[in-house]
């Protein structure tokens, strides 16, 4: 159980978005936090801020008894003037399943209103169909879902847990100019049956000119600790074949507005995202 919760918290902070969306605690996609966005989940579509990069996301899960989990994991991420994303990683499931490495792609096309999940194991891509952009969004200069910077003070929940966001002004972040924000979340004792106080951190660089994070860090001591990095960071145009199936796929049809999954993997951020059993096929 204790495993379940640390996954869905920290695939919560790590599903990223193309801009940030506010919401509840931290570290529960609370404020600053950057939601669920197009390079996977669907979302607010960014346009007119072409990007390529690493992302790198590393979590230290924390037992009860002193024991800890590391894992780490990278992808290739890119994102096309017209809103287009591209995400790839390389998946390593567990020696105990017998499945070899294989690459999980995800492509959003919100201009044909279209996402592929593509699964180099199966040489498949599932199809599923999104909402279209408008016509007018396409080539704009700037985002069409501007970056919201949570606004700095202190509020308190129904059961005493204060919130401070704390604004970290602007400086280079891997590579890019990018403007910070710490949330902390102090939950008293007694509050949720613990019994001394708990601080869950959560410190957010956003690029502006991306708008998208380049680096979020979080805490929370009954879970462990999560990394983000996006870095390698490119703001040309990238190559158009990202964002096409290849030739060497079957496509498939998958169900419909959902997310597209398609592989019967638990989908994003589920165990199989750090390579646990797959499936059926």
């Amino acid at each position: 159980m204790a495993k379940q919760l640390a996954v869905l918290l920290f695939s919560a902070a790590f599903a990223f978005a193309q801009g940030p969306r506010g919401g509840g605690p931290v570290g529960r996609g609370g404020p600053g936090s950057p939601g669920f966005g197009p390079g996977r989940f669907g979302g607010p579509v960014v346009t007119g801020a072409p990007y390529s990069g690493t992302e790198t996301q590393t979590v230290q899960e924390k037992f009860a008894d002193g024991n800890s989990v590391n894992t780490s994991t990278t992808s290739q991420r890119a994102r096309d003037t017209q809103g287009r994303t591209y995400w790839s990683e390389i998946i390593t499931p567990a020696a105990s399943t017998g499945n070899a490495p294989y690459t999980r792609t995800t492509i959003t096309d919100p201009v044909a209103g279209v996402r592929y999940e593509l699964d180099s194991a199966t040489m498949t891509a599932i199809e599923s169909r999104m909402p279209k952009m408008f016509q007018g969004q396409i080539g704009l200069a700037s985002s069409s879902a501007p970056t919201r910077t949570p606004t700095p003070g202190t509020t308190t929940r129904p059961n005493g847990a204060t919130v401070t966001i704390t604004a970290l002004g602007t400086q280079t972040v891997n590579g890019v100019l990018a403007t910070g924000t710490q949330t902390t979340e102090v939950i008293p004792a007694g509050a949720i049956g613990n019994a001394q106080a708990i601080t869950i951190t959560r410190t957010t660089w956003i690029s502006t000119t991306l708008n998208l994070p380049v680096e979020i860090k979080s805490s929370d001591p009954r879970v462990g600790t999560s990394d983000m990095e996006l870095t390698n960071i490119s703001t040309g145009e990238p190559s158009a074949t990202l964002f096409q199936v290849p030739g060497t796929y079957t496509v498939k049809q998958g169900g419909g507005r959902g997310l597209g999954l398609g592989s019967g993997r638990g989908g994003s951020g589920g165990f199989g995202r750090r390579g646990g059993p797959r499936g059926p096929q």
